[in-house]
């Protein structure tokens, strides 16, 4: 699937969601609902075509800093919650996506981000961009067993990185935080 129509469906979601599809937290997120009744007005085909591109799109994200962004703002962040910080930015869309992996630091300027350091509802994360897609695909084919097959053998043969990308240093470490991420830092450390 092409990176913008693959973009254009996280966008048509968002729309859908409203002013609300900025936020995870549960238990009533509209947006992944909505992304799911995109995908399920998709042949079957174009839903593995997207989750496939969706594996690339997350992958892209797999980085040191932004990795350390997570652990800022989620008070810690292992790897099950780094995938789920990843599809949860996906889901934020192409702007503040490219932007945050392009500078971790800039998720500072986001509200959710803001109301988190407050200690406020609020989450980026989500559980897996994985669920929504299952879902429409099982309302088309009444099954995911095809769409994980699907999906498997797509990935095959793509090399997966052993490490994240880019420039790591100690999440813990305050000093570094404040150099790497000064804006995340002053939200969170200070």
């Amino acid at each position: 699937m092409d990176i913008n129509e693959w973009w254009g469906l996280v966008e048509r979601a968002r729309d859908a969601a409203g002013d609300r599809a900025d936020d995870r937290d549960p238990p009533d997120d509209p947006l992944p609902g909505a992304l799911t009744d995109v995908l399920a007005a998709l042949e079957p085909e174009r839903i593995v075509a997207f989750a496939v591109t969706a594996v690339d799109v997350t992958r892209s994200a797999y980085r040191w800093p932004l990795w350390n962004a997570a652990y800022l703002i989620e008070g810690g962040c292992g790897d099950d919650g780094f995938m789920d910080f990843r599809d949860g930015l996906a889901l934020l869309g192409r702007e503040t996506f490219t932007r945050a992996v392009a500078d971790p630091d800039a998720l500072a300027g986001l509200p959710v981000v803001i109301r988190m350091s407050r200690g406020e509802r609020g989450w980026i994360g989500y559980e897996s961009l994985n669920t929504p897609i299952a879902e429409a695909y099982r309302r088309l084919r009444g099954e995911t067993a095809s769409l994980d097959a699907a999906v498997e053998a797509a990935l095959r043969d793509r090399i997966r990185p052993a490490d994240p990308a880019g420039e790591s240093w100690d999440a813990e470490d305050a000093a570094a935080n404040r150099r790497h991420l000064p804006r995340l830092a002053a939200l969170f450390q200070d």
